[in-house]
């Protein structure tokens, strides 16, 4: 008879048991419990008759507790890392509006992309990143600005014909109000004043424009040298090429200086990632995924027409930075 009083106990102490190790699924106070000295004693027989391997499984225990903070401060650590990402490439972190809508990394050609990318960090590791570090020590932070706001400044006419493009005809005036200061009183574009008159400053490119025209979804591609792409990007590359200002330039040895200068340039700003980069489990997935989501939150931007902060992202290697032929000649 005694056993038979006691299996209610065990039962309500393995049921209490289990309960404590879920997460509480609303936000009711806990109901109060009165224990008699009767009950306490019995429960503490019966705790006394529980299996080893069963404390061991317990997650109230001080062990238990540790592994959970453990894992709650790596997911926390994940997270931080690929906010830096996302905030140094320009797209949205965690917990913004376009974070949660970001669809999945769409990647078939993944085989080939990896052996690609093993390539591009060969070259990036073996000739870029030392020819960025070098130019970061050589030449001083002000003559840098100059140099990024030149090619920015030039980018200019590229990014008024596709906002016309997407009907955007107000934000076109306002690129071509920056092009017209910057190229007047920046002498050349190699200073901002209109940044500091306040007028917005855009980046639009082809590839853009055919995500707003209804090209949403398209497969990731990682190009030699060019790196991260989709196929609507590869196909806005051609359209972009004729908008070049630095394309247009028929004497060689300018044009492929001016495209090594800016090629060294975009690779200086990208410096502040490498750590990210080399600390990440799966490098390729980090450089896909972040790209991916900065596109989608570009073209989504594009399409509610949510102009109220000014989008200066740029590509990270932009079509006239590369050293190609001029086939229009």
């Amino acid at each position: 008879m005694k056993l038979l009083r006691t299996l209610p106990l065990l039962f309500l102490v393995a049921l209490l048991a289990a309960c404590a190790g879920k997460p509480a699924r609303d936000t009711a106070p806990p109901v109060a419990t009165v224990v008699t000295p009767a009950d306490a004693t019995a429960a503490s027989q019966a705790a006394e008759e529980v299996p080893a391997a069963d404390a061991d499984a317990d997650t109230t225990s001080p062990a238990g507790a540790l592994a959970d903070n453990t894992t709650s401060n790596t997911e926390v650590a994940s997270t931080a890392a690929e906010d830096d990402f996302a905030a140094l490439y320009g797209g949205p972190v965690s917990g913004s509006d376009t974070d949660s809508g970001a669809p999945p990394a769409y990647d078939p050609w993944e085989k080939y992309n990896r052996g690609v990318h093993r390539f591009n960090n060969a070259v990036d590791r073996g000739v870029a990143r030392p020819l960025a570090t070098a130019y970061t020590n050589v030449v001083p932070q002000f003559a840098r600005t100059g140099v990024t706001n030149f090619f920015s400044n030039l980018r200019s006419p590229l990014t008024m014909v596709n906002q016309l493009l997407q009907g955007h005809a107000d934000d076109a005036w306002d690129t071509l109000g920056r092009f017209l200061m910057n190229s007047t009183f920046g002498i050349g574009g190699l200073f901002d004043p209109a940044s500091k008159a306040m007028v917005p400053k855009r980046s639009e490119d082809f590839g853009q424009t055919l995500g707003a025209w209804g090209w949403r979804q398209s497969r990731y591609v990682e190009l030699p040298f060019f790196g991260p792409r989709t196929v609507r990007d590869v196909l806005g590359l051609a359209g972009d090429m004729p908008l070049s200002p630095v394309r247009q330039i028929e004497m060689d040895k300018v044009r492929i200086g001016l495209q090594g200068l800016q090629l060294v340039d975009v690779r200086a700003q990208l410096l502040s990632i490498d750590s990210l980069r080399d600390s990440a489990v799966d490098e390729y997935s980090l450089t896909r995924d972040a790209w991916l989501q900065r596109r989608s939150y570009q073209i989504e931007k594009d399409l509610r027409r949510d102009r109220k902060h000014a989008d200066d992202d740029e590509s990270p290697i932009p079509v006239d930075a590369m050293p190609m032929p001029d086939w229009g000649n």
